[in-house]
């Protein structure tokens, strides 16, 4: 895919230099099921994109309910998804190697695809994000899936940042719930019965989270007069293989985010172009 050169602000726009991890870093990742880094982008990258972000979110949302009147899930955030089929500039942020190239190495394959990229805007008086794990919804072959969760502005634990359950990836409890009132109930007792650490902290500008698809996370509430704006965009390995579906959702994932993918074989249609290989 042909990429337009961004303009050059004195070096201040950077999405593709590499970002350095220590081994530290990658086995903190494996053990926990999260990792958050920092300074991963300038706030001067942010700056340019976070406009064109916030536009097309705007634009695109079909969410116009009264707060009241909505579910929970409809509560936590505005999601508006693909983003980067929509905008030639969020194309350049999406298919940037240096989150690409951080997700390939903390999962430590030979590379990784796009699956799909997701705006999560929750709103002020936005409610909870009740606790679940993202590959319940994925037709996929293995746990190699990574989602990187990109504040756009410095997230207080007032406005609702990403909070994580570490070590939670290695349960196979809750792995069939969908994001609801039951999956926070359920796992709320669940993880704090299996005595795992909750780490919920605020994030600076520019630090960027990535957690596993089997990762349990959830964020509090929009307490804030601002909305917490966040993009996110979900790498799984290059390799990866399109499962049977278990649930209508994972059906819907198939036909909308990996069109034209054939059981058993690798996940290589347009939508999910290779963003980053080792050499």
């Amino acid at each position: 895919m042909e990429k337009t050169l961004l303009p050059d602000i004195s070096g201040q726009i950077d999405i593709d230099s590499p970002y350095p991890l220590t081994p530290e870093q990658t086995e903190s990742y494996r053990t926990q099921g999260f990792i958050r880094l920092k300074e991963v982008f300038t706030p001067e990258t942010l700056a340019y994109f976070h406009p064109e972000f916030t536009g097309k979110v705007f634009e695109l949302n079909t969410l116009h309910l009264p707060m009241e009147e909505r579910t929970t899930y409809q509560q936590a955030f505005l999601q508006v998804t693909n983003l980067w089929e929509e905008s030639e500039l969020i194309k350049q942020f999406v298919l940037g190697r240096r989150l690409a190239r951080i997700a390939t190495e903390l999962m430590g394959v030979s590379g990784v695809r796009l699956y799909h990229d997701q705006a999560l805007y929750k709103e002020s008086s936005g409610g909870i994000t009740p606790w679940h794990a993202d590959q319940y919804y994925w037709p996929v072959s293995n746990s190699n899936t990574i989602t990187a969760w990109i504040p756009l502005q410095p997230t207080p634990l007032e406005m609702g940042p990403l909070a994580f359950s570490a070590g939670s990836h290695h349960l196979e409890l809750g792995r069939d719930l969908e994001i609801s009132d039951e999956s926070e109930a359920f796992m709320r007792e669940k993880l704090s019965d299996a005595q795992l650490t909750e780490v919920e902290e605020p994030f600076e500008l520019g630090e960027v989270s990535f957690h596993s698809g089997w990762t349990f996370h959830h964020a509090g509430p929009n307490k804030t007069g601002h909305h917490r704006e966040v993009m996110t965009i979900i790498f799984m390995d290059k390799d990866m293989r399109l499962a049977q579906p278990k649930n209508k959702y994972q059906q819907a994932d198939w036909e909308r985010w990996c069109p034209g993918a054939v059981l058993g074989e690798i996940i290589a249609s347009p939508l999910n172009p290779i963003l980053y290989e080792r050499d």
